[in-house]
């Protein structure tokens, strides 16, 4: 074990440079933990990868494994079993090492074969629809992040969790489909009712029609969440201006950055693990 792990700092490595990866990563060097590299094929997820990660070295996928304690795959979810089943059968996979992947339909049981060779399986996915950008790096301030993992290293999720500024809920490994549908759900609904809308209202002449809805589909979607037991960006912003303390906070957090923002509450919804 090296220096790094010994002090509670890891050797970060990321598989699949979309726009969640390189987000993650940059939170969590944030933290202290060490980009060991990232994998990036497409010219764009190269680009993306040296934006978010500019001193992250782009590797391959089996040097990437083998260089790190913590390894995040961030790829679509179609890709997922056979990547991590992929790197079981050369023996890639190494004891000790926790590998963490992103897609909101599975759990722990699709990373078994990692788990078979020793490695710690851990399902975390944000509920948040990322742009790719360091935008995402506030916006996971305010959001909460589904956690599934074996008992025992449960705390080790959840921590990670928390280090990337996010608040962590419990998904047990058989809900994990419920889960998903949910976030589907509330992605292509959203997407499509601000699509429809913004275009009937562009049709009848109205210039920027997304600027003229931006106002009452936020206050539309904060009041249903109210509704759902959720605080809207509207309470939040009031009590940090009282000084008082969000709902799931712990004693002595800090305010993350955009915390109340007006105009960016963070609680977009992201589908795909990518």
């Amino acid at each position: 074990m090296n220096a790094a792990a010994r002090s509670g700092r890891l050797g970060l490595g990321i598989i699949g440079a979309g726009r969640v990866g390189p987000v993650l990563g940059a939170a969590l060097a944030g933290a202290g933990h060490a980009i060991v590299g990232i994998s990036a094929v497409s010219a764009e997820s190269r680009d993306r990868a040296h934006a978010m990660l500019p001193q992250a070295p782009i590797l391959d996928v089996p040097t990437l494994v083998e260089r790190s304690e913590l390894v995040i795959l961030a790829i679509p979810d179609g890709e997922l079993p056979g990547l991590v089943s992929g790197l079981a059968a050369t023996g890639t996979w190494q004891p000790g090492q926790l590998v963490l992947h992103t897609a909101p339909g599975y759990g722990v049981d699709v990373l078994r074969p990692a788990a078979e060779a020793g490695a710690i399986p851990l399902a975390v996915h944000p509920a948040l629809e990322f742009t790719g950008t360091s935008l995402d790096l506030s916006r996971l301030g305010e959001s909460w992040f589904a956690v599934t993992a074996p008992t025992p290293v449960l705390p080790i999720a959840q921590a990670l969790v928390v280090e990337m500024g996010g608040e962590p809920v419990v998904i047990a490994d058989d809900d994990r489909a419920a889960y998903a549908e949910a976030i589907a759900t509330a992605t292509a609904f959203s997407r499509s009712i601000v699509e429809q809308s913004t275009g009937i209202l562009a049709g009848i002449g109205v210039e920027n029609p997304g600027a003229f809805l931006s106002s009452l589909l936020r206050s539309a979607v904060d009041n249903a969440l109210m509704r759902a037991g959720a605080p809207s960006s509207l309470d939040l912003g009031l009590l940090d201006e009282l000084g008082g303390a969000r709902p799931g906070a712990r004693p002595g957090d800090a305010a993350q950055p955009g915390d109340g923002a007006a105009d960016d509450d963070g609680r977009g919804w992201f589908l795909r693990g990518e």
